[in-house]
This record gives C-alpha cells, sequence and structure tokens, in this order.
C-alpha cells in the first residue's frame, strides 16, 4: 500500500478520505490519528449505542486495525505465562473468525503486556509484532506467511518497561525501531522489513548520548513529506533525546535535533510518539520540550529548524493536528490547542474529567475523541479554537487503547471488552 502524506490539511483530507472506511493501524490512515468521517457517534454509555462488544481475556494497549469486513486484535490470553495471538474478528457482529497463535511468554511490565504493538494490514496480509520480538505475518484467512524473531536476530531488548512500539507499514514495507540503553549495553536501530518475505533490507544503528533509561523509546516511527518532490519523504524517529529523519531506501540519517532532554535528565524514556503534519515534525518528550521541527533539514538542525517549543506537552497521549491547530492532552487530562505553526496557546489548561489518560485522542467529525484511563471514559470535544466540551461517554472498565474509527463506528477497547459504538455506514 503506497502513502505519500502531502502538505497541508487538504493533503492531509485526501490521504485520509481515500482510505476513510478503514483503520489500517495504529495511527488509522494518514498515520496521524485523523479521519475525515462524518457523521460519527457523539454519545455512548455501556448499554446506549452500542452495536455490539466483545469479552476481552486481559488488558492491552493495542489497538483493534480494521479493514472491510475484518477486524484484527493483539491479544495476550493471560497477563501471566500466558500466549500471545493474533484475532481476526467479523466486523458485522464481533464474531472470532480465527486466533492464531504468535509466541509465548507474555507478562506485564507495569501498565502493559506484551501485546501493546498495534497490527498493521495493506487489505491483504497482516503483519503483527510483540514485546517478546516475535513478528508474524497472516493473510486473511489466517495462513501465516512468515515470522521474525527480532530478539534472536539482533539480540535482546533493552527497555526497562518491555518493548511496545507498533511498526510503521510505508510503501508495502514494515519500519520497526528498537531503541533502547536501560537493560542493555547493545545499540538501538532502526529496521525496514520487506513486507512480502520478512527480510530485512536494511538495518541502521542509531547512536546517541542519552544515558540510563534515557535511550528507551515506546513510539512508533512517522512518515514526513519534507517536500513536493517524491524522493522527499522521511522516517521520523524520536528516542534517546533527539528526533532523527531517514532515508526510507537506505535508512541513512539525513538530519538529527538534539534538545529533548536539555537537563540531560537520566529517565527520559519517551512514550507519545512523533507526529507530523505537511513538513512539521511535532516531537513530545516526557512533558518538557515538545519541540516542532522544520522538515527536510540535513546534518545537524538543531539550531537552525526549530520552530517553537512547549513546556507543558504529553508524556503518554500521542497529539493530533488538523494542519492548523495541534491538540494535546496531557496525562491528568489537561487539554491545550496550539497554533501549529508557531506554538501559540490558542486555549489551555482545559480539565478534563479528572483521571489518567494514556489512549491518545484522535481527530474526527470536527471533534477531539479521547479516553481515560481508570473509567474508560471518552471525552468529546469541538475541534477549534474555543475548547467546548460536547459529551462525556463511560465504559466504566480500564482503557489503554486509542480509539479506532471505521464506516461511522468507533471501536474502543478496554480491560473487559472490544465495544463497536454506533452503528455502521458503508462507504460507497
Amino acid at each position: 500500500m503506497k502513502h505519500v502524506v502531502g502538505t497541508g490539511l487538504v493533503a492531509v483530507a485526501t490521504a485520509a478520505t481515500l482510505s476513510a472506511e478503514n483503520w489500517p493501524q495504529w495511527r488509522g490512515p494518514a498515520k496521524n490519528g485523523v479521519s475525515t468521517e462524518r457523521g460519527l457517534p457523539l454519545k455512548w454509555s455501556t448499554t446506549e449505542n452500542i452495536a455490539w462488544k466483545l469479552a476481552m481475556p486481559g488488558r492491552s494497549g493495542s489497538t483493534p486495525i480494521i479493514w472491510g469486513e475484518t477486524i484484527f486484535l493483539n491479544i495476550g490470553t493471560a497477563d501471566r505465562s500466558g500466549d500471545l495471538e493474533l484475532w481476526a474478528l467479523d466486523r458485522a457482529d464481533g464474531r472470532i473468525r480465527w486466533k492464531k497463535h504468535i509466541a509465548g511468554g507474555n507478562h506485564v511490565e507495569r501498565k502493559q503486556n506484551m501485546s501493546s504493538p498495534s497490527p498493521v494490514t495493506d487489505g491483504q496480509t497482516v503483519w503483527v509484532m510483540t514485546g517478546v520480538g516475535i513478528l508474524k505475518a497472516f493473510d486473511f484467512s489466517g495462513k501465516e506467511l512468515w515470522m521474525r524473531d527480532i530478539q534472536k536476530d539482533y539480540g535482546r531488548f533493552g527497555l526497562n518497561w518491555g518493548y511496545a512500539s507498533s511498526p510503521l507499514l510505508y510503501d508495502g514495507d514494515l519500519f520497526v525501531q528498537v531503541l533502547h540503553g536501560m537493560k542493555t549495553d547493545d545499540p538501538s536501530y532502526l529496521l525496514r522489513v520487506e513486507g512480502k518475505s520478512g527480510k530485512t533490507l536494511w538495518r541502521t544503528e542509531r547512536p546517541t548520548r542519552a544515558i540510563e533509561e534515557s535511550p528507551d523509546s515506546y513510539t512508533t516511527p512517522a512518515v514526513l513529506q519534507a517536500g513536493k518532490a517524491p524522493n522527499s519523504v522521511e522516517i521520523v524517529v524520536t528516542g534517546g533525546d533527539v528526533v532523527t529523519g531517514h532515508d526510507p531506501g537506505s535508512g541513512r540519517e539525513l538530519w538529527r535535533m538534539d534538545g529533548l532532554n536539555p537537563t540531560n535528565n537520566p529517565a527520559n524514556r519517551i512514550i507519545a510518539s512523533p507526529v507530523t503534519s505537511g513538513d512539521i515534525v511535532i516531537a513530545p518528550t516526557r512533558e518538557r520540550p515538545m519541540l516542532a521541527i522544520k522538515g527536510g533539514g540535513r546534518g545537524d538542525v538543531t539550531r537552525t529548524h526549530r520552530l517553537w517549543s512547549f513546556d507543558n506537552g504529553p508524556d503518554v497521549p500521542t497529539p493530533v493536528s488538523d494542519g492548523k491547530l495541534l491538540y494535546t492532552i496531557t496525562d491528568r487530562g489537561v487539554a491545550y490547542a496550539l497554533e501549529l505553526a508557531t506554538g501559540k496557546v490558542v486555549y489551555g489548561p482545559q480539565r478534563l474529567r479528572p483521571d489518567s489518560y494514556s489512549a491518545s485522542p484522535v481527530l474526527a467529525d470536527e471533534r477531539i475523541y479521547v479516553t481515560s484511563e481508570n473509567e474508560g471514559l471518552t471525552s468529546v470535544y469541538r475541534a477549534g479554537p474555543k475548547f467546548e466540551l460536547l459529551a462525556e461517554n463511560p465504559l466504566d472498565d480500564y482503557c489503554l487503547s486509542s480509539p479506532a474509527i471505521s464506516e461511522g463506528q468507533i471501536f474502543i477497547r478496554t480491560t473487559g471488552h472490544l465495544w463497536a459504538i454506533g452503528q455502521r455506514k458503508k462507504a460507497s
């Protein structure tokens, strides 16, 4: 599946429109948490506006992935000493079509277990990564196509809280990052894995000066269209106190920006992923500073390509942008809107329902949808320069997973269930 991320809001909307009926990877059809669908549910509860629900065997930070009539889930069958499985569900009613074993050895690392990475699909193949390093490809009938053991090939993962990055699907291949250092002296690296065969096309080591836990990154790479030319696409990676842009063809590092950890905090692991909009990269870190970077530079761009910084950024939830404003949620449920180009605060701090927030917000139907952790309560507020809370929708369950949107429905995964919210509206 070929993707070219265009410049500005119109291009983002166009990319999303082409595949708005599907949610093929963690951040959706445009890889940025944005859907252009309209007429989405505004209000629901555990008993109202629910099309169906399916019982889950336990918690997971993995987002449901939807293509056509199929939903894919990365599943930990038990939090301790359980198996990791890929489930395929019937979109219409949540019925389980098949379950496939991925790996054993599921275990808990604080909030997460080894099912945290979200699957990705191009409509023919589905790929799933696990926290124990097993990466597999299946067709839609459940036939296993290939398997890789990333830890066996390149060494044990050394992240303090366990591996949790989702693969990025771009140009038919998977971009898999392993950024670590707390429990290993092995180098961090970025892989390009061929989607059809599972073969490593390139492996680029990514050295930094980060110390102790600071090399650890739980982020997912992003795609940046840094210019109008087709060869100006870059893969953006955050972690180890720096942001880097890579050539997707070779893995070569094109540029690097320092400044995600100006105090050299040894515990500055990074969770929230980079976001791109046009040729701008938003790089969150552990709250401060969140950096805005002009893409397309070469070499050390620390002094030349920083657009602005913000000291009340998110720790865990990845921000979302409509091309004009950037919307962020802190872990404590405090919302901000910033001008994307300048970093000027348009509103905030604006308090949502008090709770922890780990799920990332999504933008659709001119609204922001964001789900709290302990209550599974989704706050819906209006996108735009004025904060207006439209609804609060409780599911009364623990939630780490970001919402997914497909054909008029919202899918939310809590510890107890996968919820299909609203009625389906098939795309023409």
